[in-house]
């Protein structure tokens, strides 16, 4: 009798750590989505043609690929395009994206170019009746329920093909509760196999965040891994029984984009011509 009990527990817990990565199934919108590959962040081509800039989003469209592209949200409430939180590595500027207004933000050019930092609102006319986005929402001080509505706000001018994921689980919550009908993706790692601090959060939450653990919260329809890490057990444990789509960041060689695809999964490349 102590072995069944044993047993039964053992099941239990096994199947609530598998509501744990609970998925939602099959959202009807990856019918298009699927077709496409997505240069990160454009397809720049440094030192000419730098990343999240207006060039390199043509470039993309030109051949034929969707966009990933960063979006932070401004002190005026407008939304920048760009990856870091601060302007350092691509303008030279010691500021905070977050600090700046648009007009402001206009000051500055991308890595040595006469490319200036974009806009959402001038990016999304490119984009529309053309290839689709993956937008990543880049939440900075607890604002991820303002970054979040102001994207989905500005989205909702133009018509665009486009899903949205961030590494921030609240942000992925957010689109649960307010628009149940975006395409809604987690990002993640494995924070400490990469020595990620997570911004103070502590590892156990760094680890809960590397294994979907929030998923029981979020239901996201897509998670977009670390191409290195796809082994991980809950990602897996995901594909496996909710068959969630797979998306894998970054690529950057012809056979890390053809292991991938033979895997079912969309990419995210960069560095390298995918048709060659």
């Amino acid at each position: 009798m102590p072995v069944v009990i044993v047993l039964l527990v053992l099941i239990i817990l096994a199947e609530l750590f598998l509501l744990m990565l609970r998925c939602r199934r099959e959202h009807p919108g990856w019918k298009l989505l699927r077709q496409y590959r997505y240069a990160h962040r454009g397809y720049h081509d440094k030192p000419h043609i730098p990343e999240n800039s207006m060039a390199a989003f043509r470039r993309a469209i030109e051949h034929g690929y969707g966009a990933e592209l960063d979006v932070h949200l401004m002190k005026d409430g407008r939304l920048a395009v760009i990856h870091d939180a601060s302007l350092k590595r691509t303008a030279g500027a010691d500021v905070l994206v977050e600090d700046l207004t648009a007009e402001e933000l206009k000051q500055y050019h991308l890595e040595g170019t006469q490319e200036q930092i974009p806009l959402l609102e001038e990016v999304l006319p490119l984009f529309q009746g053309k290839t689709p986005l993956i937008i990543e929402l880049k939440a900075e001080r607890g604002n991820h329920a303002q970054l979040a509505e102001a994207t989905c706000a500005m989205l909702d001018w133009f018509r665009v093909n486009y899903c949205i994921e961030s590494f921030d689980p609240r942000c992925i919550l957010w689109l649960k509760k307010h628009r149940p009908l975006i395409i809604r993706g987690q990002l993640s790692e494995q924070f400490l196999r990469h020595g990620e601090s997570g911004g103070g959060h502590g590892r156990l939450t760094m680890w809960l965040l590397g294994n979907l653990l929030t998923n029981v919260a979020t239901q996201p329809d897509f998670i977009a891994y670390r191409f290195s890490d796809r082994e991980n057990l809950c990602l897996r444990l995901c594909h496996k029984v909710y068959h969630v789509q797979e998306v894998n960041w970054t690529i950057r060689a012809k056979e890390e984009m053809e292991a991938a695809e033979q895997a079912g999964n969309l990419v995210i490349f960069e560095c390298f011509d995918p048709e060659v």
